[in-house]
């Protein structure tokens, strides 16, 4: 079921969130959760009555099964647009980022799962796609992507890659990439689709060059 959005008028302003160390979401990516915790299926079944929206962002420590950890303050608003029940009680789920949102504060609630007070204002232009897609390096972005690649002895489907528009092929890519939560923390502040682009083959630059010292060791960490 897809949903469009003109403004962020139309999001809410209490936002349930599911912090997720190193992962990343973007507008109008993908990104597949596999939720098996009590309170985030509780918070999974409570949204899907509430416009079917989760905020995903990080915490800033390492999170414990009992701590509470203080959480990033920009993260991004995604919309459950496909999910399916596992045998064992799992629910597998398809989050669409919508927009990023500044956290204005967090709330005392009596739900298990976290919830926010949203400010999407500064990310309103997220609602519009492809805003930015002509100041990406298109050919940067490609370079190190089939560097990496062919450095790894990996395949792509080039003829999809080379079909998509720059959003989506920037965004994928940083969803996707191996990096670590503060080099994931940076691409979603990126202020524009550009410096996205720019943050991202300066990291694979970095993870290139210590692939090709170590004679090509599959080590994806950067330091």
């Amino acid at each position: 079921m897809s949903q469009t959005y003109e403004s962020t008028d139309e999001l809410p302003e209490t936002l349930p969130v599911f912090p997720l160390d190193g992962v990343l979401l973007l507008p109008r990516g993908q990104l597949p959760l596999n939720i098996f915790e009590p309170r985030y299926l509780k918070m999974f079944e409570d949204s899907l009555g509430k416009g079917r929206l989760i905020g995903i962002l990080q915490p800033l420590e390492p999170q414990d099964d009992d701590s509470h950890p203080p959480l990033a303050q920009v993260g991004c608003l995604g919309r459950i647009t496909s999910f399916s029940e596992t045998d064992e009680g799992r629910i597998i789920v398809s989050l669409t980022g919508v927009t990023r949102f500044r956290v204005a504060q967090e709330l005392d609630v009596l739900t298990p799962y976290r919830q926010i007070k949203a400010d999407y204002k500064p990310y309103e232009s997220d609602l519009v796609s492809e805003v930015g897609s002509f100041d990406v390096n298109r050919d940067g972005v490609l370079d190190v992507l089939r560097r990496y690649l062919d450095l790894n002895g990996m395949q792509a489907d080039w003829e999809a890659i080379e079909s998509s528009g720059n959003e989506a092929l920037v965004n994928s890519l940083c969803i996707i990439s191996p990096y670590g939560p503060q080099e994931k923390q940076a691409m979603l502040e990126a202020v524009t689709l550009g410096e996205r682009a720019e943050i991202l083959i300066a990291l694979t630059e970095m993870v290139l060059a210590q692939l090709s010292q170590s004679g090509g060791s599959n080590d994806n960490s950067v330091q």
